[in-house]
C-alpha cells in the first residue's frame, strides 16, 4: 500500500489517474486533520465500520471502493460507552483500498 501511494506514477498505474487523484485528496484530508473528529463534514463521508470491521473507519473513494484505516493508538481511545473517541484519535494507519461490499 505504501509503495502504491508513494508517487503519482505508482498511484496512477495502480488505480488509474482519476481514481488516484481522488485517493490523494482523501489522504491529504486525513493528513491535515488534527483529530479524527475533524474529518466530520469533509468530502469522503468518513465513517466508522461495523461487524468484523468495528474498529476500522472508511472514506468513500469511487464507486463502492473505500480507503480503510484504523486508529494507531494502544489502547484505542474510548468513550465511557465503549465507542471510539474520535476527538482523541490523532494517529491512524491506512490498511487498504477495497470494495468490501463484495460487488
Amino acid at each position: 500500500m505504501e509503495k502504491a501511494c508513494s508517487g503519482d506514477r505508482e498511484g496512477a498505474k495502480r488505480w488509474g489517474a482519476d481514481n488516484w487523484s481522488r485517493l490523494k485528496r482523501r489522504l491529504a484530508s486525513l493528513a491535515g486533520a488534527p483529530t479524527l473528529a475533524d474529518m466530520e463534514g469533509v468530502p469522503g463521508n468518513c465513517h466508522q465500520l461495523t461487524a468484523d470491521r468495528a474498529r476500522q473507519f472508511a472514506v468513500d473513494l469511487w464507486g463502492q471502493f473505500r480507503l480503510i484505516f484504523e486508529p494507531d493508538h494502544k489502547p484505542i481511545p474510548e468513550m465511557p460507552d465503549g465507542g471510539i473517541d474520535r476527538t482523541r484519535v490523532t494517529k491512524i494507519v491506512i490498511t487498504e483500498v477495497v470494495d468490501y461490499h463484495g460487488k
